[in-house]
């Protein structure tokens, strides 16, 4: 049983190579659809609105930030 120095979720170097082949055999990501009613689409906007919005607020400095605040 050989741990990965890479990860810590106490999965084996196997297991995650048997999970990797069974994802590639069931291929989710040709099923994913993503949101059909119109509350689920402009859920999804917002929340990339917001991610948009936080990762922006991270590079501003701290005094940049304090004038945005006033």
């Amino acid at each position: 049983m050989v741990q990965s120095k890479w990860y810590k979720s106490g999965w084996t170097d196997e297991r995650r190579a048997k999970q990797r082949e069974a994802i590639q055999r069931w291929k989710p990501w040709e099923k994913s659809t993503g949101p059909k009613t119109p509350w689920g689409k402009a859920q999804a906007a917002a929340n990339a609105r917001l991610i948009q919005f936080s990762r922006r607020l991270k590079k501003l400095s701290s005094k940049q930030f304090l004038t945005l605040l006033r």
